[in-house]
This record gives C-alpha cells, sequence and structure tokens, in this order.
C-alpha cells in the first residue's frame, strides 16, 4: 500500500464512523526515515479532524474511538499517528 491509498482508506473510515466537517490527513513519514526502527512498509501520519462530535468527548474517548475505526491500519500500515482535533 502506498501513501494515497492510506489516505483515502483512513478518511474513507473516518467519514463513515464519525460526523466531522473536514479530515486532512498528511503524511509525516518524512520526518522519520532516518531512524533505526523506520520501516517503509508503514507511515507516520498527522490527522486533523474538525468534528463537534469528537469535541463534546474528552480526548482520550475521542482517541480511542478513532484508534477503533482505524485498528486495522494501525497493525498493518500506520507505525505513528498525530491527532489533532478542532
Amino acid at each position: 500500500m502506498n501513501i494515497n491509498q492510506l489516505i483515502e482508506i483512513v478518511k474513507n473510515k473516518l467519514n463513515k464512523n464519525i460526523v466531522c466537517d473536514k479530515i486532512e490527513v498528511e503524511d509525516k513519514t518524512f520526518l522519520h526515515k532516518s531512524h533505526s526502527s523506520h520501516d517503509k512498509n508503514k507511515f507516520h501520519i498527522k490527522l486533523i479532524i474538525n468534528s463537534d462530535y469528537l469535541k463534546k468527548k474528552n480526548k482520550i474517548q475521542s482517541t480511542k474511538e478513532i484508534y477503533k475505526i482505524l485498528e486495522e491500519e494501525l497493525k498493518n500500515n500506520i507505525h505513528s499517528i498525530q491527532i489533532l482535533i478542532n
């Protein structure tokens, strides 16, 4: 899987399961390429989500919900994820 495919899957899954006004997914993998644990098949992403639904929850609840939705991708394709909820 490449990063563009992953971004589409992440956006689709989140839009399908959470009421969101906007979702941005940024590839941050380039920041970690020199790390010894770097795996070219796993990506570092940053999620920027505009969602009143998630803002009503505390940070732990919203993070758990996102992790559950993206469980398969986190297991197979995402090494690191940063979440920002607006």
